[in-house]
């Protein structure tokens, strides 16, 4: 029989998960590190770079770590080796493909190797259950009727929505995603240009007083100011649904140098029609060496006219979806 921790160590155990949580804050705190954060001619802290914000780290928080905020060495270390089996295990061809000839797989995959920084089971921090909030009857309804390639009947290029197109508002926010997963950031005292790899994708930001506009834009109409050290941006008026979100969603983003290796990114999703509460996520993002690329998708152009020539045989050969 399992002996009972004595008060003792009970107290221990309640000590070690107060550190824990103290280290997943440490990056957002307003203790100067011990490494000088670069900052602008004009003083405000400098963003300028590419960022890596590739991470194995979900999204979302397991079943497996359901009560477990943030891991340990080992779990962590057990958590990059299974996303790297994982990938081997579609380039050997369990998916169907060709083994050792999936180019998908074998140049675009990219996940990354790493966790997050201080380990934690889930990119999401609020709830603290690490997972979104239940979402609202109409939420669920636009999520089942968000999909367009596979998902029903292609008649028209009209049937086709922007991620099929590649014309998605991919990295607002900064999520991981499977490649791609590179920023790079200009900055002016007036702006912050983000130049997202994927879809190239190109947020101009303003900083300072100026109000939000009126007209919707595809990546949202954002407005930033400084809170201290921290650059916040608000966006809103967004004409393409972001991250699951309604068009009428509030995204709430943070931004912080924390030295000048790691930018420390947090945004926060409002969003009545979709879900029953707001919820948040951290990431680190890494400094990065190398150049981003050019995001070229050629499936998303001539390649629509082969998808509605499949369909159309799909349909003459019974195939096709009803």
């Amino acid at each position: 029989m399992a002996k009972v921790p004595s008060k003792k160590w009970k107290s221990v155990i309640v000590l070690v998960g107060t550190l824990m949580l103290g280290l997943m804050s440490s990056l957002w705190g307003t203790a100067q590190t011990s490494r000088e954060v670069p900052r602008t001619a004009w003083g405000t802290p400098d963003f300028g770079g590419v960022w890596d914000y590739r991470s194995v780290t979900p999204l979302e928080r397991p079943e497996q770590f359901a009560d477990k905020a943030v891991l340990t060495e080992e779990e962590a270390a057990t958590v990059e080796r299974e996303r790297a089996a994982w990938v081997e295990r579609i380039d050997a061809g369990e998916n169907g493909s060709v083994p050792g000839n999936d180019i998908h797989t074998r140049v675009f995959l990219d996940f990354g190797t790493r966790t997050v920084a201080d380990r934690r089971s889930s990119l999401i921090i609020d709830p603290p259950n690490g997972r979104k909030p239940p979402m609202t009857p109409e939420g669920e309804t636009r999520g089942v009727n968000a999909g367009s390639f596979g998902s029903h009947a292609l008649e028209s290029l009209e049937d086709f929505n922007f991620s099929d197109r590649c014309m998605a508002a991919l990295g607002v926010p900064l999520i991981p995603l499977a490649y791609n997963s590179y920023v790079q950031l200009f900055q002016t005292e007036s702006h912050l240009v983000m130049l997202v790899e994927m879809m190239h994708v190109t947020r101009f930001i303003p900083i300072g007083g100026l109000p939000h506009g009126t007209v919707r834009q595809r990546r949202g109409d954002s407005r930033g100011h400084w809170e201290g050290d921290t650059l916040v941006v608000e966006t809103t008026n967004f004409e393409y649904p972001v991250a699951g979100a309604s068009r009428a969603a509030t995204l709430i983003e943070r931004f912080r140098r924390v030295d000048p290796e790691i930018l420390a990114y947090e945004f926060t999703m409002h969003d009545p029609a979709t879900w029953t509460a707001t919820w948040t996520a951290r990431q680190t993002l890494r400094n990065h060496a190398q150049p981003i690329f050019e995001y070229a998708c050629h499936e998303g152009n001539y390649g629509l006219t082969n998808m509605l020539q499949i369909a159309r045989e799909a349909e003459a050969t019974g195939r096709g979806r009803r």
